[in-house]
């Protein structure tokens, strides 16, 4: 029988794998009863957090690393809590589906997962974490400074995932952003005749969110409609309290005059921000203004309506991941690969269909 992992705690216990990692990292941040929660779960399994149990002096340690600025988002996790006897995979969000892809197949080819997720302390503190401890990383787009890979690159393998190519002797991933939201956009204006359209997008340092704007500046230009050089707001922790405020803000913009038919976020944590936000100010969705997301998490399934949206392959993404360290630990000197990954747009009720 194997192990107990991060995801089987985060699985038993209602939350978030990032969550879990707070409760051993700082249990401080995390609300009481969750963390009494997460605690009793990882008894009940014998899970025991990885951290030290593999010396340094070894060669190897059979540990990959992922590496990912530290997102969670409360009130999805508050969410996920009420709807937990619905859907118990509720609570994963992009990162958590990205490493449980990643722990899929580690696992299959021996190795650990050492998971680095962290806001406090900055990138230089997540390459402390992991650099060291690890045979070989992945690491979510803008997380480490491009000149500290370029180091650390020359001793581990190391993975990109997500965004622009910007070291080419790096294997890289990324999925279709810009198709997906340009062939969700086109969905909202062909098929349900939607001419006033804004877009909520995420922090210009995030290549996913900026790729993705690019599509729905596409779209709007295709048919005829204002292409703006920028969103109609930005939101740069892209969590569901920001698609709250995104959408206050613009249904206060708007009073008075016409109010966007759609508004398309950047991501899925948003949107389902937004939907709350329009009940409690009584407009209904779609009938009133149609929302939509990026990503497919679980949670855009069950909320109500339930939420059109993009699904990214995130699984894939951590174990195509995996995949590629391997074969670098393999060949070294192999050449650098670069995959894009394809996206689907999921037609749900929260803009008409489904």
């Amino acid at each position: 029988m194997s192990a107990p992992t991060v995801y089987d705690v985060a699985e038993r216990s209602g939350v978030s794998i990032a969550t879990v990692s707070r409760v051993y990292r700082n249990p401080d941040s995390v609300r009481a009863q969750t963390r009494d929660r997460v605690l009793e779960a990882a008894r009940a399994l014998g899970y025991v957090p990885s951290g030290n149990a593999r010396g340094l002096a070894s060669r190897t340690t059979g540990v990959l690393g992922l590496c990912f600025p530290d997102y969670a988002d409360p009130d999805a996790e508050t969410d996920a809590e009420a709807e937990a006897e619905a859907d118990d995979s509720a609570v994963m969000l992009y990162s958590d589906q990205i490493i449980r892809g990643m722990e899929r197949a580690a696992r299959r080819h021996g190795y650990a997962l050492l998971i680095a997720a962290s806001l406090v302390g900055g990138p230089e503190s997540l390459v402390a974490k992991v650099a060291g401890r690890v045979d070989g990383f992945a690491v979510l787009a803008k997380t480490v400074p491009t000149e500290d890979l370029e180091v650390i690159s020359r001793r581990l393998p190391v993975v990109m995932l997500a965004g622009p190519r910007e070291i080419d002797h790096l294997d890289h991933i990324e999925v279709a952003n810009s198709d997906g939201e340009r062939e969700l956009a086109r969905h909202l204006i062909r098929d349900h005749g939607l001419r006033s359209l804004a877009f909520v997008g995420g922090d210009r340092e995030s290549p996913d969110a900026q790729a993705r704007f690019r599509g729905y500046q596409e779209a709007c230009r295709e048919a005829g409609l204002p292409v703006t050089d920028e969103p109609d707001l930005r939101a740069e922790m892209m969590t569901q309290a920001e698609g709250v405020r995104a959408t206050d803000a613009l249904l206060d913009r708007a009073a008075g005059r016409e109010r966007p038919g759609a508004i398309l976020f950047a991501n899925d944590q948003m949107a389902i921000g937004a939907l709350h936000a329009l009940e409690r100010r009584g407009l209904r969705v779609p009938e009133d203004i149609a929302v939509t997301g990026f990503d497919g998490i679980p949670l855009s399934r069950i909320v109500r309506p339930s939420l059109t949206t993009v699904r990214q392959p995130m699984r894939r993404l951590g174990e195509e991941a995996v995949e590629l360290l391997v074969r670098r630990l393999a060949n070294p000197t192999r050449d650098p690969v670069s995959l894009m990954l394809p996206v689907s747009v999921a037609r749900r009720a929260s803009c008409g269909c489904g």
